[in-house]
């Protein structure tokens, strides 16, 4: 008769709560607190009827209503720039990868004289601020009668957002061990293969940062198409949401529909992209 001996399992130890681990919980809550609830604020002010948001006391229960959407969504135009904020966010956003790809791979990969100095203007351009450019950008439109148009908005936009895309897509290519490639080079590839078959689908997370990045920066810009773009017609929703309260006067609710509407593509595009993109950027800035 054969006994079998168990080895008795781990006990699962709690770690003790400090009084540092409590310190640092509640300064995230407060953090998050402060930052959630604006938002919040605005969401549920969106829903309320116009004397149930101006009181003094402020009303956490009530029936919501659409009515100031309805508002909202009923000015002259409004899907004219609707159409305008999506054709220049997500074309910048598009010419910015493609060009990114190249240059980050050149950058990365090859070994050519000034390559340094490219990194280093590649650098500065990501780390200038754009307003001081907005005199240089309306002269340059105005001498190409480019004024009042959607697709040099669209080309400004992506000068804006390339640095920050080559950058990042750099680090990532470089943290792409080269024998890989040499390998799928030997097994009959050319180099472009070999970028599109190996290295390409490893640069998911980057490709979604820098897309999350550049449609943050082109849908909220707001200097640019204050001073290129007049014609109410090739306007954006960023400027149309700062004329939204003087058109409608003291009407808080449509215009905290508004700035609901405004923010709402943000907020979608984040949610998508978030797992991958909080670590794109981080990885990218370091990597190379």
């Amino acid at each position: 008769m054969s006994t079998t001996t168990r080895t008795p399992q781990k006990l699962r130890t709690r770690k003790p709560i400090t009084v540092g681990a409590v310190a640092k919980n509640l300064s995230a809550l407060v953090i998050a607190v402060v930052f959630v609830f604006p938002v919040y604020w605005m969401f549920s002010s969106s829903l309320k009827p116009q004397h149930e948001i101006m009181t003094k006391d402020p009303i956490f229960v009530f029936t919501p209503t659409l009515d100031n959407y309805t508002t909202a969504t009923g000015v002259d135009l409004f899907w004219t720039y609707v159409q305008n904020s999506l054709t220049v966010t997500i074309g910048a956003v598009l010419l910015a990868l493609l060009v990114a790809l190249a240059a980050s791979f050149a950058i990365a990969r090859m070994k050519f004289k000034g390559r340094k100095g490219i990194v280093l203007i590649v650098m500065m351009a990501q780390m200038a601020p754009w307003e001081v450019m907005v005199i240089a950008m309306y002269m340059i439109s105005r001498e190409n009668d480019m004024l009042n148009s959607i697709p040099m908005l669209t080309l400004i936009y992506f000068v804006m957002v390339l640095p920050f895309t080559i950058w990042t897509l750099r680090g990532f290519i470089a943290a792409v061990p080269v024998e890989l490639e040499e390998a799928a080079q030997i097994d009959g590839c050319t180099r472009g293969q070999a970028f599109r078959k190996v290295i390409f689908p490893l640069l998911a997370p980057g490709l979604m940062s820098t897309s999350l990045f550049g449609f943050i920066t082109a849908w909220n810009e707001f200097a640019m198409i204050l001073m290129l773009n007049k014609d109410k017609e090739s306007q954006t929703l960023t400027l149309w949401l700062t004329q939204f309260q003087t058109a409608f006067g003291s009407d808080w609710g449509a215009t905290m529909a508004a700035s609901t509407l405004f923010a709402l593509p943000v907020l979608i595009v984040f949610l998508f992209l978030q797992r991958k993109a909080v670590g794109g950027m981080t990885a990218g800035a370091v990597k190379g």
